[in-house]
């Protein structure tokens, strides 16, 4: 076990190739066990698929935001000033890799499940629920990509900058991932909402 645990990508390779094996056991309790071929043709399967997609990418993204301002900002004060370069030489710059990433994935998948179930414009134009949680992901997406991410680079060193711009960015990318945090709520009830009744339009 250790051979798969020890390894990220043997992990998530294995979580990959367990959801297959789930997939296929449970097509044999169907009686039709022919059904594979037509479950994976249809659109639905693949709204569907795209979907999941979404949902994996949601986790790491707003997992990791909230990662960023219920543990490592309120912490960071309390942790000693000369351990403090292992957090923002190392554990911050990865963090921020998947956050960003994980941000657009959100985003390009979202998109795309809404225009493969057919109702891109009504959301976009608020005629339906969901469309106020995908508005918070564009405007959340736009703050990671265009505001926090610069942001961090200068604070964190990754590019050079005067020493006095390092607080202001940081302070910057603070207020912002705090914007995110707050936005990460309601969006959250409208993407569930759409799902399972939350909404009634």
């Amino acid at each position: 076990m250790s051979k798969i645990t020890d390894s990220l990508p043997a992990t998530v390779i294995s979580g990959i190739i367990l959801t297959i094996i789930m997939v296929l056991v449970a097509l044999q309790t169907i009686d039709d066990s022919s059904m594979l071929g037509p479950i994976v043709s249809v659109p639905e399967y693949w709204a569907f698929f795209d979907r999941w997609l979404h949902i994996i990418s949601g986790v790491m993204w707003i997992g990791i935001l909230w990662y960023f301002n219920f543990v490592q900002v309120p912490t960071m004060p309390k942790i000693p000033d000369e351990q403090k370069p292992a957090i923002g030489k190392h554990i911050a710059p990865a963090a921020l890799f998947w956050f960003r990433w994980g941000a657009m994935a959100t985003i390009i998948t979202g998109l795309i499940l809404a225009l493969l179930n057919g109702y891109l414009l009504d959301a976009l134009a608020l005629k339906r629920g969901i469309g106020y949680g995908m508005w918070f992901g564009i405007i959340m997406w736009f703050n990671v990509w265009f505001i926090i991410w610069p942001c961090q680079k200068v604070a964190l060193g990754i590019v050079d900058a005067p020493a006095e711009a390092k607080p202001k960015a940081a302070a910057r990318a603070k207020m912002f991932s705090r914007i995110n945090t707050l936005l990460s709520i309601p969006m959250l009830y409208a993407m569930a909402g759409q799902m399972h009744g939350g909404f009634t339009f």
